[in-house]
């Protein structure tokens, strides 16, 4: 696998672990990824669930959580951190400043259009922007925007397909049709993206349902500069969730792996469970919103709180929360190690050129 850059950041593997909240990418899986030569990456939505007995208010415990994940992440590693920030969390901006002031290497920001991002941007700021979309037309919109407004362009972009796990930016009827498919919709984006070359190189970066090398060498020989990878570092010994969260993915069949609506106001695919089977028969119902931490997300309307119920999945409450996971996520049989995980991709990546030498 052949690395690639960043602005000046060079990825040595060719590998970004996908953002997981609540709690199941922190320092401890992003910094044991970064220290095989992918980017890890720190999920901030919930940390102020995860930082509960800091003082101040929930904002101030996800400011200060963020703080001590990237510091946690910095003393196990001299690789490359970065920060998934959902466009869609009310603490966007805050989450956003915190990650720059503390030299996050990259800014991963999707479920939503991040059409601002470059203003947080300071002349001293070493860190990268990275937005994540679903279709050549929020990447135009996006570059567009950015030049536009702020005379810059994405460092990189993630393309994201509809075998995500977690929160899809796509509708719940496209999910299935190959029309969307990430196929379809990579080397869309790699066009838009070649628009600007004369401006910027923007690498772009393959994600959602990737599990092989197989999958990273096709995508690799579509034009992507990476890819991102989520599900198959969750059953590792350095996740950050619970063993029980980890068991979830080890013990899943296929049937199990289902798209369900959230209280975000996006279709999700998650692992079916108790709790996800509560939900829709009516039984939970959240009573108060404590945080509002979603700005899309009304507690009157909603089936159960979102974040309480990942917090409490990660934490191995399964009877009150539920595991987000990527379509091939059943895949899983053990625990392994994040070495031994990368270690494997890079055998088979190697074991595939030279089956097939023209393509490499």
């Amino acid at each position: 696998m052949k690395s690639f850059f960043i602005g000046n950041k060079e990825i040595k593997l060719p590998i970004i672990q996908g953002g997981m909240g609540v709690g199941v990418s922190l320092s401890g899986l992003a910094s044991a990824v970064a220290n095989e030569g992918g980017i890890g990456v720190i999920a901030t939505a919930g940390l102020g669930l995860i930082y509960k007995k800091t003082s101040g208010d929930y904002w101030d415990k996800c400011v200060w959580g963020l703080k001590e994940e990237i510091r946690k992440a910095r003393e196990k590693t001299k690789g490359i951190i970065g920060v998934n920030v959902m466009v869609a969390l009310t603490n966007f901006s805050d989450m956003v400043k915190t990650a720059i002031a503390e030299k996050a290497d990259v800014i991963f920001a999707g479920a939503g259009l991040p059409s601002d991002l470059p203003s947080y941007l300071s002349p001293e700021s070493e860190t990268k922007l990275v937005p994540i979309v679903s279709s050549a037309r929020a990447t135009k919109i996006i570059c567009d925007k950015w030049k536009n407004n702020y005379n810059y362009l994405p460092d990189a972009i993630v393309v994201e397909g509809p075998k995500a796990g977690g929160h899809l930016g796509f509708k719940k009827d496209q999910i299935a049709d190959e029309h969307f498919s990430l196929e379809q919709i990579f080397p869309e984006v790699v066009n838009v993206a070649r628009q600007y070359k004369e401006f910027k190189d923007i690498p772009v970066i393959a994600a959602g349902g990737i599990t092989s090398a197989q999958d990273i060498r096709r995508f690799i020989d579509m034009g992507a500069a990476g890819v991102q990878m989520g599900s198959i570092f969750v059953p590792t010994e350095e996740c950050d969730a619970s063993m029980e969260f980890k068991n979830t993915y080890i013990n899943a069949k296929e049937k199990d792996i289902k798209i369900i609506q959230s209280p975000v106001g996006l279709p999700g695919r998650a692992i079916d469970g108790e709790f996800i089977r509560d939900v829709e028969n009516g039984i939970t119902k959240p009573k108060v919103c404590p945080f509002h931490c979603i700005k899309t997300c009304d507690y009157t309307k909603s089936p159960y709180c979102i974040v309480q119920a990942l917090y409490q999945a990660a934490r191995g409450n399964m009877q009150k929360g539920f595991v987000f996971a990527g379509l091939n996520a059943h895949l899983a049989e053990r625990i392994n190690s994040v070495k031994e995980v990368v270690q494997k991709l890079k055998a088979d990546f190697s074991a595939i050129g030279q089956n097939n030498p023209q393509q490499v």
